[in-house]
């Protein structure tokens, strides 16, 4: 498979697009096809080591993904192959598959294009916080 790799520290020019194994579903895991990947402000510290998380080199960024479930691992319960979904990895979705905690992945409908389904968590999340948590927006105001 492909993926977009970070070995060095860099900005976005450091990044390799590189082949490597196919990734394997672990027991609690599920492998996905990734089809679509959200590109946000934290895929840019994380490649320069200026982000809270610093996952060890080599690494893919890219924290959300949407795609097909392709194989499921021992102990997963509610996801079999084919099922469309949306997951919160935190690095590794700039690739063409991703293995990733079950629990960290969820079923999106059928009418959900990947594009949305891959910016929903950070972008609307981060929007929802902001304007929830932080501005205490009231019903009426906008």
């Amino acid at each position: 498979m492909k993926a977009l790799i970070s070995r060095e520290v860099g900005g976005p020019e450091a990044l390799k697009l590189e082949d490597l194994p196919d990734p394997q579903a672990g027991a609690g895991q599920v492998v996905v096809d990734v089809k679509a990947c959200g590109v946000n402000y934290p895929d840019a510290l994380i490649i320069r080591d200026m982000y809270q998380f610093k996952p060890a080199r080599p690494f893919s960024p890219g924290g959300e993904i949407s795609g097909i479930v392709s194989a499921v691992g021992a102990n997963v319960a509610g996801f079999k192959p084919g099922d469309r979904i949306l997951a919160s990895c935190g690095w590794g979705g700039m690739a063409e598959k991703v293995a990733i905690d079950a629990g960290r992945v969820v079923k999106i409908p059928d009418a959900m294009p990947y594009d949305e389904a891959a910016a929903f968590l950070m972008t609307y999340g981060t929007s929802h916080h902001a304007l929830k948590d932080r501005a205490k927006l009231k019903a009426g105001e906008t």
